[in-house]
């Protein structure tokens, strides 16, 4: 024979066990997808980001990001260049491409990506001037952003260069000519 009150279904003290349980797990589903914010800094760059046909033709310096979803210092450095795509979104376009999509593979070819975080920089014609490779600190994106707006030289950073329009076939005598490896290296390459 039942309990009357096993027939009714849970009592009051059940119920708020059961909603503090469900309270507590919504509350670490949100804790672990990064909050009420659907999209982490990276993610939400990625989808405010113009083509890069766009942007190379629109009279702005660009910085493309070569980045991937799992490179953990392209998320470390996510926010500080969402803050320098923020302040700068009407005199600077900042493109993000990810290295795992297909879709740009002739870009990480044309540009020689083999590593990431993969800056390649600019000016406002859609030239190129520079690169950047390694994460870079706020206060770098915003000197490099602040050379690129002002059509200055870039600034020194370790990891920063200009692009050479050297020809190898211009090179001067006695120069080391550097050969394409037999497997060729990809941003992938390094797991």
């Amino acid at each position: 024979m039942k309990s009357p009150a096993a027939a009714t279904g849970p009592g009051p003290r059940e119920r708020l066990i059961l909603l503090t349980i469900a309270a507590v797990l919504a509350g670490a589903v949100i804790w672990l997808r990064g909050g009420l914010h659907p999209q982490a800094p990276l993610e939400a760059l990625a989808r405010r980001s113009p083509e890069m046909s766009v942007a190379l033709a629109n009279g702005r310096p660009t910085i493309v990001e070569f980045y991937a979803d799992w490179c953990e210092a392209c998320r470390s450095m996510a926010p500080a260049l969402d803050a320098v795509e923020s302040r700068q979104h009407d005199r600077l376009n900042v493109v993000l491409l990810n290295v795992d999509n297909p879709r740009w593979q002739p870009e990480i070819d044309r540009y020689g990506v083999n590593g990431i975080p993969h800056l390649e920089l600019f000016d406002r014609s859609g030239t190129t001037v520079g690169r950047s490779i390694g994460a870079r600190s706020r206060p770098e994106l915003d000197s490099l952003a602040a050379a690129l707006i002002d059509g200055q030289p870039l600034p020194v950073l370790g990891g920063v260069g200009a692009i050479s329009s050297l020809d190898p076939g211009e090179a001067a005598e006695g120069a080391t000519t550097i050969r394409a490896a037999a497997s060729p290296v990809t941003p992938r390459s390094h797991g």
